[in-house]
């Protein structure tokens, strides 16, 4: 092992091709392993980095001014308290600022420490954000030594072993282990989070790493919910006696996770009940009507998507958070695409014929500026009153 003393860095990121980025080191001090990708988002850190989505990633902010809002405590995306089913990592152009908004109740950095998030800043993100153009997403290390002691050849060989997340299933660690109800709404101001009634129609959500205002959003329709974890069979669901199924977002392989996921959804598909798919779980339920899979070199990641309905011919800019996306080009006959990225043709919606199943790519939940994509939930909820 062979300590390097950087002077006036205290912290680094070693991708696999053995680039070094130095900078100055925030959040928590130590290492952590993950793929880094970016983000285009100008607001919403906070829910980003507590994304389920993000496990097992290292999160480089476009927008170079991070942490004006602070942190508070009902803007955690993710269900539990766990830290390690988020983003690992966060890379910043410059140090995160101290916050200067009522709803703060901590910096960000203050934050990152808690929650063990290593942060790096200091660096060129455009820079960094033209190699994942180029070359894809690298595997890599971030880490942060407030004496400036790194094994930069250690950290290198730690990035070049790893795996990656292709085969990788990261839904059961995402998930909550036993069933719960939810009945939080979205934001009422000046009150806060609403506390909707539900009516008569009933959802079972599966949870593959939900997040908090997808729950939120389905809520705000007035409908009951039900959280399950990622592994409940169809028959445990069904036992349920649910209106309609919704299969969450989630982080990893969807073709790992659907080698137990996918037979039950292929289950809960043929039984005729109204099914909504967003992010892992629209990939899965592709996969579970005929269709495929493939890994993305950058992904997609940020607010500002436009993206076009086909069925109505609008397009909405959404908020996306995926590496893996289905293959247009192996959707079978009985499948319409009905929604597609209008920044590189790829499938980002689908419905089945005849049935009232369908997905979306992005979450329509999301409301960093637009809520254009809100009326899929309504959409859902208007096929069970069907």
């Amino acid at each position: 092992m062979t300590t390097q003393i950087l002077s006036g860095a205290t912290g680094v990121l070693a991708l696999a091709d053995g680039t070094i980025l130095q900078g100055i080191g925030v959040g928590a001090v130590g290492s952590v392993l993950g793929e880094v990708v970016f983000n285009t988002s100008m607001t919403g850190y906070q829910e980003i980095l507590t994304d389920p989505s993000y496990m097992s990633q290292i999160l480089a902010f476009t927008f170079p001014h991070v942490g004006n809002v602070g942190v508070n405590h009902e803007d955690v995306e993710q269900i539990g308290a766990s830290p390690e089913r988020a983003a690992r990592g966060a890379i910043f152009r410059d140090v995160p600022t101290e916050p200067a908004n009522w709803r703060a109740t901590g910096s960000l950095d203050s934050w990152m420490k808690t929650r063990g998030v290593v942060g790096l800043a200091g660096v060129d993100t455009r820079a960094l954000t033209k190699i994942i153009r180029d070359k894809g997403a690298p595997h890599a290390v971030i880490a942060h030594n407030p004496e400036g002691q790194f094994d930069l050849d250690a950290l290198v060989a730690q990035a070049r072993d790893w795996k990656g997340l292709v085969g990788l299933d990261l839904a059961k660690d995402a998930s909550t282990t036993q069933a719960f109800e939810w009945t939080e709404g979205v934001w009422d101001w000046p009150t806060g989070y609403a506390k909707p009634e539900a009516g008569a129609k009933s959802v079972v959500v599966i949870d593959y790493g939900v997040k908090r205002n997808i729950l939120r959003a389905l809520a705000s329709t007035g409908v009951k919910i039900t959280v399950v974890p990622a592994t409940t069979s169809a028959e445990d669901v069904l036992a349920r006696n649910p209106d309609g199924v919704v299969l969450s977002n989630g982080p990893g392989d969807p073709a790992a996770t659907g080698a137990y996921a996918v037979p039950e959804i292929q289950k809960l598909v043929a039984s005729g009940k109204p099914i909504l798919g967003i992010c892992l779980g629209h990939q899965m339920l592709a996969i579970a009507l005929g269709a495929k899979t493939i890994k993305m070199d950058q992904g997609h990641h940020g607010a500002n998507h436009p993206v076009k309905d086909l069925t109505t011919g609008k397009v909405e800019i959404v908020s996306m958070n995926h590496e893996f996306s289905v293959d247009r080009d192996s959707l079978p006959e009985t499948v319409e695409e009905t929604h597609v990225s209008l920044f590189d043709g790829t499938n980002c919606g689908i419905a089945l014929k005849g049935q009232p199943v369908f997905s979306v790519q992005h979450h329509p939940e999301a409301s960093s500026g637009p809520i254009d994509s809100l009326y899929l939930f309504d959409r859902f909820t208007a096929s069970m009153k069907a």
